[in-house]
């Protein structure tokens, strides 16, 4: 028998049980008088008083936005989602670096996972950026070969081209859809933009790092040759690998947004 069922036909028994012999006492003791009830000592219990929930408080709340028509829901907010970052890209650059499935969600679990050490390629919400990985310098002493930043420059200039203030407007009006995507992670009550402010003020203390850098090659893909660098998270060594001109585009908008949401922008 399943335990659960042997629990319930266990308690379902003795309840049971309980029932029927009130009712056989009374049967068999309704022929004689009732004993004087004893006085009962009466024990005053103490109201057990919940302990306090406390919630993580807010440090970064976003102001409610007064839209015209009501949000979709989180299933169904690809297309919504999708035709406001066109607008902000443009039809052509959105196409070109936008993965469109599952955007919301994509974008929470990427911007939640950026300080750690890696990125799930299969959630990350940007297409891959064209061209292979390039390697200079001699076979015993590889370094990251400047050809790599040509790659990332067509992403980096529509960062650049966003108008801060609309995509901010635009992140506020589907706030509430990144704040569900955020819970649906296991994250409890913790607010969603509070993260963000903590990724991205991470993302500004990424080291500027002398060219050029070595890399080792230890199993099949290349990485860091320092120590250091090769610790740090998945966002910070994206910006590394862009190289510094594009990192330091990328800090500028990233600085640019921060202010907009917070209303003061981070010093780094």
């Amino acid at each position: 028998m399943n335990e659960n069922i042997k629990w319930v036909a266990c308690a379902v028994g003795v309840v049971g049980l309980s029932i029927g012999a009130v009712i056989y006492r009374d049967k068999w003791w309704n022929d004689k008088p009732a004993p004087p009830a004893k006085p009962v000592a009466t024990v005053q219990e103490k109201p057990v008083i919940p302990a306090p929930t406390t919630e993580p408080a807010v440090r970064h709340p976003i102001p409610a936005v007064d839209v015209d028509q009501a949000l979709p829901s989180l299933d169904s907010s690809d297309v919504p989602v999708q035709t406001s970052i066109a607008e902000l890209l443009g039809l052509e650059a959105a196409k070109q670096f936008v993965s469109p499935e599952n955007l919301v969600r994509n974008i929470v679990v990427s911007i939640d996972n950026l300080p750690e050490q890696k990125v799930a390629e299969r959630i990350r919400p940007l297409q891959r950026v064209p061209g292979t990985f390039a390697v200079g310098g001699p076979e015993d002493a590889p370094v990251l070969d400047p050809a790599n930043y040509e790659r990332y420059k067509p992403l980096v200039q529509s960062i650049h081209s966003l108008d801060t203030q609309r995509l901010v407007a635009t992140y506020q009006r589907f706030y509430p859809l990144f704040q569900e995507s955020y819970e649906g992670l296991g994250s409890g009550p913790k607010y969603f933009n509070d993260r963000l402010i903590e990724v991205i003020d991470h993302l500004l203390e990424t080291p500027e790092v002398r060219e050029p850098i070595a890399l080792a090659r230890p199993s099949v893909q290349y990485e860091f040759a320092d120590p250091k660098l090769e610790s740090l998270s998945a966002g910070q060594k994206l910006l590394i690998r862009m190289g510094s001109e594009n990192a330091a585009t990328v800090k500028t908008k990233l600085r640019e947004v921060r202010g907009a949401i917070v209303g003061s922008p981070e010093s780094r």
